[in-house]
């Protein structure tokens, strides 16, 4: 199947998973994860219709940026992956959202790099949802002060939640850290009165148990563009 018709089935999944809950299907943004894969395989997403594309790593986005960047009017860049502060001022410089933001270091420093002719850097907290020793992620009981440090800093605007659960088997197991999640945004909310609007959870493998449970933003990889290009770098 080609790039466009695997976005119509990705998409498909997407309206059915909403009209199951009762959701606008309006409210889930895709966000069609490219790590890997060329910016030709961006470009044919862009030429079907998507505008906001994730990356995992830093440099590789760079480079996907600057060979798009006839399309950078057009293209909304977030960066998924983990990210450390001596990268920052790139990131600062040529994304639109982060993701992947678990310390108050990393905050900072694109605070303080962001330029003041861009719109305010998009963040979403990174929560390590289901406790994995091997996940990026602050745990859940230290991200209301992380939250009230990073709502306060100029040139970002604290957006939501992240998190990339521990792959669960059936339906009812992997809604629950999706559950979990929407939880700790709800008490954010109401504890910090912070009006955050983002859940960005949901992968190609759970991203009906994700939008049943409030998923904003679903990161969609492998349905849309297949298995892997090549290994991670």
């Amino acid at each position: 199947m080609t790039i466009s018709e695997n976005l119509q089935q990705v998409h498909r999944r997407i309206a059915e998973a909403c009209r199951t809950v009762g959701r606008p299907v309006q409210s889930v943004t895709l966000l069609s994860v490219s790590k890997t894969f060329p910016s030709d395989a961006v470009r044919a997403a862009h030429a079907a219709g998507e505008r906001c594309f994730g990356e995992n790593y830093v440099q590789e986005g760079l480079d996907k940026i600057a060979a798009l960047a006839d399309l950078r009017s057009q293209i909304e860049w977030h960066l998924i992956g983990p990210l450390q502060s001596n990268k920052t001022r790139a990131v600062a410089e040529a994304f639109d959202w982060v993701h992947s933001v678990d310390r108050l270091k990393v905050a900072q420093r694109l605070s303080e790099q962001r330029p003041a002719a861009l719109p305010p850097l998009q963040i979403c907290l990174q929560v390590n949802i289901s406790g994995e020793s091997s996940k990026s992620g602050i745990v859940p009981a230290e991200l209301p002060a992380l939250a009230r440090e990073v709502a306060a800093l100029p040139r970002l605007r604290l957006r939501g939640l992240m998190a990339i659960p521990e792959p669960a088997g059936d339906f009812e197991a992997q809604r629950a850290p999706h559950h979990a999640l929407a939880a700790l945004l709800a008490q954010l909310n109401a504890q910090q009165d912070l009006h955050l609007d983002t859940l960005s959870m949901g992968m190609s493998a759970d991203l009906e148990a994700a939008i049943a449970e409030g998923a904003t933003v679903v990161r969609i990889g492998t349905a849309i563009f297949g298995g892997r290009a090549r290994p991670a770098a």
